[in-house]
């Protein structure tokens, strides 16, 4: 039995020996494949990927735009309820007039207006009353196309004024009404917007032309209210009309917010009746990010904190009534609410708690009889000074649409809001220094951009190697925006003292400038072996709204008058902080970083900018701190005048910098910079075309020995007179 136990003692001692050497082997082939893998980690490094950004890059721009508008319209309302609060409403109304006053410019209208030239079209006889068509300047050479709706029977009769929206007034919201107010007793005055559907289109589109007053300074609003203005004075001419107590005026959608900022200016507007027209900024245009008119965005609007319920109550103690449609899919009936709610308290702590009314309609967007009767019922006190005089009711099946031949007055197309914003364009131009000083430059961008805050965060990548450089993903951060970079740096073997740092800005991103042997690229010179050839360092960074940041699309970008180009820019506008300004302050934000962390000599520092980047690298290059070794701009716009001048452009809304024609120009600014290189190549026009030579030494010379101005500049040959930069 012993032996018995030995033997089979002795087998599991056996198989057990077997099962150790079998885990002993599987365990040192195990740390075998741990060692493999972690060579394999060695042999083939990692390929850089882009560092994680604080922001989503695609909403960033958006986002910080809508934040700080948000942000702005907040305080403006702490301010406001402070004033109302505590008894300081005049003093507050009064600093939002002053701010509309100097945004709109000169406005001749009543004792300071021209001579009306007014011309009779055409008269008609209608079921209700009579028509008669009539041209008269609001600005000299500029027509409103008026058709006044006369009662029957002796007058005088009292009037109102009805403003068109963004439309015509051959539509149902516009003739039916004039027609109910002149059944009642009333002359009402219909008059055609700028552009629209109307009859006063060419140089007039809201977009394509409003856009142009960015530049400038002053709101193309101007253009919509002074023809409203210029109705009163019209009206003042006719003997028909009682003006003892003044007119009322009233209209739907843009037509309310003429009437809202007219009764800012005018105390002959006895009572207004917006309609459709209002609410708080921080719901509608900027919280649901609508594609509003650039006229309403109008430069430093927001920062100022002057939002749609800061117009209104600047009108007291006009007596006012605010209309709303309950089915408004723009202006939403909730929206309508608050805002009167908050409004009518102001009102009430003012004193004039019997001023303001607000009426829910059931309708759309709409301007219907129902709020013909309403407005009539406030007319009637306030205009007529009969607030107990019955208003009857109207019925739809009574009033029929007018042909529209009926209203035409065919103004002159002469003078339009292009024209008379390129005749400001030149008088600012006129009165600027065209060779100003170094320092004066300086000082002049910086009132239009900012002053950079010089500050930043950088994060790099480790390296791989691309032939003769190394390339690392980067991300810059500076005041509170990601800036994603690719950086291309010699490996060590070919660093040179003569090696520059190309900051190359591309318009259409850093891919567009380094995929496929991209001018960036080509800079980098990456493939060249020779140690004797200079190898630059080139940085190539998406700017806020370009390349990697362009802002993905909102809603309201759908539509036919939105993107997100244009949202981004007249938001930006109404910040009083351009999207050239932020982009431009990043970069410069960028090379201080350079100098100071880097230890880059700025001399070793050229700004490369192509396309709307050529005007970031000169506005940046030119508020540097330090003189950087050289600026760029490389088919790029040669001159914000050409987007006033030029009847046709091509360029994106944010080339027209907010407030830049009041202060300088490009031209200007390049012959300022006398210490570094600057390169103008291909310059650009309004449309995007090549300059001639001859029109581009007209509008650069003089220039000093530093600057070099090379027309229908070849990209080869561009290329090289950049690397070529001492």
């Amino acid at each position: 039995m012993e032996t018995k136990r030995r033997d089979k003692m002795k087998r599991k001692l056996k198989i057990w020996s077997k099962v150790c050497a079998i885990l002993v082997a599987l365990m040192i082939f195990n740390i075998g494949c741990t060692l493999v893998r972690k060579e394999d980690k060695v042999v083939h490094p990692k390929i850089p990927n882009p560092i994680p950004a604080t922001n989503d890059l695609r909403s960033m721009l958006t986002d910080h735009l809508i934040d700080r508008s948000l942000k702005s319209l907040s305080d403006a309302d702490v301010r406001r309820e402070r004033a109302f609060h505590q008894g300081d409403w005049e003093a507050y109304c009064e600093s939002v007039r002053q701010h509309i006053r100097e945004s709109f410019g000169d406005m001749p209208f009543g004792k300071d207006g021209g001579h009306l030239n007014t011309r009779l079209v055409s008269t008609y006889e209608t079921q209700h009353c009579r028509i008669e068509n009539v041209l008269f300047e609001s600005f000299p050479g500029w027509e409103v196309n008026a058709s006044v709706f006369v009662p029957y029977g002796e007058g005088p009769f009292p009037a109102v004024v009805i403003p068109v929206g963004h439309s015509g007034k051959q539509y149902g919201n516009y003739q039916i009404p004039a027609q109910a107010f002149a059944k009642l007793g009333y002359v009402a005055v219909l008059f055609d917007p700028p552009g629209q559907a109307s009859e006063k289109k060419p140089g007039n589109n809201h977009f394509y032309d409003g856009v142009r007053t960015f530049l400038t300074g002053y709101s193309s609003q101007r253009y919509f209210v002074l023809d409203a203005l210029r109705c009163i004075d019209y009206l003042e001419t006719r003997g028909d009309v009682d003006m003892d107590r003044g007119v009322g005026m009233t209209g739907v959608s843009g037509g309310g917010q003429t009437t809202l900022f007219a009764t800012l200016f005018d105390s002959r507007i006895a009572c207004q009746g917006p309609s459709c027209c209002i609410t708080s900024m921080a719901d509608h245009p900027v919280g649901d990010a609508y594609a509003a008119c650039p006229e309403s965005l109008w430069s430093g609007r927001i920062a100022a904190g002057v939002g749609e319920i800061d117009i209104l109550l600047a009108g007291i103690p006009t007596p006012t009534l605010y209309m709303a449609g309950k089915q408004d899919e723009v202006f939403l009936i909730d929206w309508s609410r608050a805002l009167a709610q908050s409004v009518s308290e102001c009102f009430t702590e003012a004193g004039y708690e019997d001023r303001f009314r607000f009426f829910e309609d059931e309708s759309g967007h709409a301007y219907t009889l129902t709020q013909v009767e309403q407005f009539v019922s406030l007319m009637n006190r306030w205009v007529r000074g009969q607030p107990e005089r019955t208003v009857p009711h109207l019925d739809p099946d009574e009033f029929t649409m007018l042909d529209y031949e009926m209203l035409k007055c065919f103004p002159a197309p002469e003078e339009n809001m292009f024209t008379l914003n390129r005749t400001i364009s030149r008088d600012l131009q006129s009165h600027r220094d065209p060779q100003p000083e170094r320092e004066a430059v300086r000082q002049a961008i910086q009132r239009v951009i900012g002053t950079p805050t010089y500050k930043g965060k950088w994060e790099q990548s480790a390296p791989f190697q691309l032939w003769t450089q190394n390339y690392h993903e980067v991300l810059f951060t500076t005041e509170q925006l990601d800036i994603p970079a690719t950086l291309l740096r010699p490996v060590e073997s070919y660093l040179s003292e003569n090696g520059k740092w190309i900051v190359y800005i591309e318009e259409l991103g850093r891919q567009k400038a380094l995929e496929s042997w991209g001018s960036a690229a080509q800079l980098s010179q990456m493939f060249e072996r020779d140690t004797n050839v200079v190898h630059h360092t080139v940085l190539v960074p998406d700017l806020p709204g370009w390349g990697n940041s362009l802002p993905a699309l909102t809603p309201y970008a759908l539509v036919g008058w939105g993107s997100m180009d244009q949202f981004t820019a007249y938001l930006s506008c109404a910040l009083g902080d351009g999207i050239l300004a932020i982009q431009s302050r990043c970069t410069a934000n960028l090379v201080q970083y350079l100098i100071r962390e880097k230890n880059v000599d700025p001399g070793n520092i050229i700004l490369v900018g192509h396309g709307l980047g050529g005007v970031v690298a000169l506005l940046a290059g030119a508020v540097c701190q330090e003189e950087i070794g050289g600026i760029v701009c490389w088919s790029s716009l040669a001159g914000f005048q050409s987007l006033a001048e030029d009847e046709n452009y091509t360029w994106p809304s944010a080339a027209f910098l907010p407030d830049a024609l009041r202060f300088f120009d490009l031209p200007e600014v390049v012959r300022a910079l006398d210490a570094c290189t600057v390169l103008i190549l291909n310059p650009l026009d309004a449309g995007q075309r090549s300059l001639s030579p001859s029109e581009a030494l007209s509008l650069f010379s003089p220039v000093g020995d530093n600057v070099r101005i090379v027309p229908q500049c070849q990209p080869a040959d561009a290329l090289k007179r950049i690397q070529d930069i001492k």
